[in-house]
């Protein structure tokens, strides 16, 4: 007996091309570790032996954002934003518990924990250090900077909800214009904090509203010109193969800037990852199991856990910098955070992609 319903036909066809997609995400994940392993193994010996190149990269500026790694964070940005429409955006605004999770995470939660873990840790692994009351400083600014940039792409990869994303990062990126330094003065118990208003509102341009733009204009010309399954089917993947290379391309020069710090003096890299490897696992710990419990979409858990653990470790860096100075103990803690993330990030994506079959496909009411 014939079907004739077409919503039965296109289900078909979507059942049918869903284990293709599912398998070519798996071989590229699969090797997405071996990339990424050899991409930092080669920005940490460039670093060690050849720390021009490093310091080259990092003296490129423009209103203290790095001009390579704005430029690779834009690459890597673009294709997640690519696919989002506005009704997606509309939609997601509509659920502001993933939101309100968020800000909990990241303004709440987040710098208490990092101080804590800060003071108490590196003050057993290093007591007596001149520069302790710096790496404690440098940790904690970490913990207070949400990220607002690479985060995107970790929840592109996770299979997130990139609407929902993109609204947490940018209300987060909002919040940080208001609170960081306040939050900062509080917790490292200074007078006043530098805020790096110029880094903030280019990180912001470029992370955001540029990326943004562009997927929204490129989107409807494209498809206006040579249709939605042009669109889906050849020029969105070939732009994701320029997101890996940019990424991948962004760990060598990351890693090239401490090649050096990371190969000769591992152990006090150890003691100041220490804190940060803590603070991860405890916000992932509560941040992911909550949307489970309270009966989110995985696409929603997993935004949540992404941007709660993550960290903008550029107005880190910047304010350990301008607070402490360029060779502080401060500054080199900041570094060791980026440094970390990438690793770990791909770790929680792993772990989301293995877990999302426990979550409801539905949202409960």
């Amino acid at each position: 007996m014939t079907d004739n319903n077409p919503h039965h036909s296109e289900k078909a066809v979507t059942e049918e091309i869903a284990p293709k997609r599912e398998a070519s995400l798996g071989i590229f994940e699969k090797y997405l570790t071996l990339w990424i392993a050899i991409c930092i193994i080669i920005g940490l010996l460039l670093g060690r032996f050849l720390p021009q190149f490093g310091q080259f990269m990092d003296s490129l500026k423009f209103n203290k954002l790095s001009i390579p790694i704005g430029i690779l964070l834009f690459f890597m940005m673009y294709p997640t934003v690519l696919s989002i429409r506005f009704s997606d955006i509309k939609k997601a605004a509509q659920n502001p518990k993933p939101l309100i999770a968020t800000i909990i995470a990241n303004w709440i939660v987040a710098p208490v924990l990092m101080t804590v873990l800060a003071n108490v840790i590196l003050t057993a692994l290093l007591p007596g250090d001149p520069l302790l009351p710096e790496y404690i400083a440098g940790v904690i600014l970490l913990g207070l900077s949400p990220c607002t940039a690479m985060v995107m792409w970790w929840m592109f990869l996770a299979k997130g909800d990139m609407a929902q994303g993109l609204i947490n990062t940018a209300i987060n990126a909002l919040l940080m214009l208001a609170l960081y330094a306040p939050l900062a003065a509080f917790y490292l118990g200074v007078s006043s904090i530098p805020v790096p208003w110029d880094l903030i509102a280019t990180s912001v341009l470029i992370f955001i509203a540029l990326p943004v733009t562009a997927g929204a204009i490129s989107r409807r010309v494209i498809i206006s010109r040579k249709g939605e399954q042009w669109f889906n089917n050849t020029y969105s993947p070939t732009i994701g193969k320029i997101s890996i290379v940019a990424m991948l391309t962004t760990l060598i020069v990351l890693f090239s800037f401490q090649g050096e710090i990371i190969l000769t003096k591992p152990l006090l890299v150890a003691y100041l990852a220490a804190p940060n490897l803590l603070h991860y696992a405890t916000m992932v710990a509560w941040t992911y199991p909550l949307g489970y419990f309270l009966g989110w979409k995985y696409e929603s858990a997993v935004d949540t856990m992404l941007i709660g653990s993550s960290s903008h470790f550029e107005v880190a860096i910047a304010v350990a910098t301008t607070l402490y100075g360029i060779n502080s103990g401060a500054a080199l803690a900041t570094v060791i955070g980026p440094l970390m993330e990438v690793p770990l990030m791909l770790s929680l994506v792993k772990l989301g992609l293995r877990t999302r079959k426990y979550f409801p496909r539905k949202k409960r009411a």
